[in-house]
């Protein structure tokens, strides 16, 4: 039977959510492929189930295994929300299918380097073909979650429910292990290049565009000049955006004011300074290419950003003021300083981090710190280019613990509310099973589920 650590609602995050050259791959054996199952109108190939289990297995490190009978289950429950999702009439807009796709395209090519080795890789005819695989497969996984979200939608937990949600894991000897955990807060100072220098590299791409338009070749140029770092294995080529591609707005602003052939003047951007040269317009998108440069910053601006941070922590050290004051009065960082430099977690929404899950840079900074403690001053680079010194402050601290009630509720009420939902869910599929029409494969009428997906041979 399925591991009761991976219900309903965690192996749906798990599947939505694999890498989606699996996904590609399969689509390119679909017509020697075996079916396992048939839900609805929906199928399940057979080597959908290796791949998925491969997927989720390398997903948890090993740590999450399944039959071929557990993971086939797992995937009629997801095929059994995408048909019932059509049923409902629940609508995706295309809109959010294409904004999803275009994020696909942009990891996949920044993973590879360009749009036609992504193309290449998984063997489709061109960029379009693969845009239509990842559209269906994206539209799928939308239909899914709101579905779930429409099942769920009305769910809620009281505290009673949570205390009798925790006392029933206590009885059982299954309270969760809450690991270590911090609030982290910063205080950030960029370190900026002059105005003198800002202008040399607008007046450089200046003279770099009047060549090309003089006849030089744009591809050369953006290989001696541009400072983007796939340059050597694009020349500059961006392939083709959308106003819903994941593009810095002020690119994308610049790209779709051209005309074809045009190259823009120097725009800013969070990367440094471009020259955009738009190549061809095919219905909502625009094919483009780019040369970047990025103003140098002196080594005495670095030293002066980095004294400028250091009398600042002397006055936090000091009591002149606090951290949070410091952080709101002077951090450069738009995004923590109004909140007094803290953090929130992108994975959770969260304020809080666990600890062993930072990355290793970060990590090494602070985990040896007390709550209250402030870290060394370092200094700090983006992927744009923007150099910054930071130092981070320990706001609240907490080591591993097994889950108590008063210390964790929020959290417990967070594992009561996915528990809740999960049942309601479960209940829901079983019933819906009843009316759905599914088929299995011969070889999988064996398999000892959890739900009544055999109805048919009864």
């Amino acid at each position: 039977m399925m591991p009761s650590k991976i219900k309903t609602l965690k192996s749906t995050s798990l599947l939505l959510t694999f890498l989606l050259s699996t996904v590609l791959s399969t689509a390119q054996e679909n017509k020697i492929d075996g079916v396992a199952v048939v839900v609805g109108k929906n199928i399940v190939l057979d080597s959908d189930i290796d791949k998925f289990k491969k997927e989720v297995e390398l997903k948890s490190e090993g740590k999450i295994t399944f039959t071929d009978c557990e993971m086939l289950e797992e995937l009629m429950k997801q095929k059994l929300l995408a048909h019932h999702a059509i049923v409902d009439s629940v609508t995706v807009a295309q809109s959010e299918i294409d904004s999803r796709v275009d994020r696909s395209i942009a990891f996949f090519t920044n993973e590879y380097g360009s749009q036609e080795k992504v193309v290449k890789a998984y063997g489709f005819n061109d960029i379009e073909d693969l845009k239509k695989e990842l559209g269906r497969v994206q539209k799928e996984n939308v239909l899914i979650e709101k579905e779930q979200q429409k099942i769920t939608s009305k769910i809620d937990i009281t505290p009673e429910e949570v205390r009798v949600y925790y006392k029933g894991l206590k009885e059982k000897n299954e309270l969760p292990e809450i690991p270590a955990e911090v609030e982290l807060a910063q205080i950030v100072l960029y370190a900026e290049a002059t105005e003198e220098e800002n202008k040399r590299v607008i007046e450089k791409l200046k003279s770099v565009k009047k060549e090309i338009e003089n006849g030089s070749s744009f591809e050369l140029k953006a290989i001696i000049n541009s400072e983007d770092p796939s340059v050597s294995q694009n020349k500059g080529n961006m392939g083709a955006i959308t106003k819903d591609s994941p593009f810095i707005k002020e690119f994308k602003e610049a790209a779709f004011s051209l005309e074809e052939g045009e190259i823009s003047e120097p725009i800013k951007t969070l990367f440094g300074y471009h020259i955009i040269k738009l190549h061809k317009i095919k219905g909502k998108e625009r094919l483009v290419s780019h040369i970047l440069m990025q103003p140098e910053i002196a080594d005495k601006k670095l030293e002066e950003t980095k004294k400028e941070l250091t009398d600042l922590v002397k006055e936090i050290n000091n009591k002149k003021l606090s951290f949070e004051e410091a952080a709101r009065k002077y951090s450069e960082d738009k995004e923590t300083k109004l909140s007094g430099g803290l953090l929130l977690n992108p994975y959770t929404g969260e304020h809080t981090f666990e600890l062993t899950r930072m990355p290793p840079d970060l990590f090494g900074r602070i985990s040896e710190l007390k709550e209250g403690e402030l870290s060394k001053i370092f200094y700090d680079e983006t992927r744009t280019g923007e150099k910054m010194y930071k130092v981070m402050y320990i706001k609240r601290r907490t080591d591993n613990h097994t889950a108590d009630l008063t210390k964790d509720y929020v959290r417990m009420q967070q594992l009561a509310l996915v528990k809740k939902k999960e049942e309601t869910i479960a209940n829901w599929s079983k019933e819906k099973i009843e009316e759905t029409y599914i088929k299995l494969g011969n070889e999988f009428k064996k398999c000892d589920f959890e739900k009544d997906w055999k109805k048919e041979n009864k």
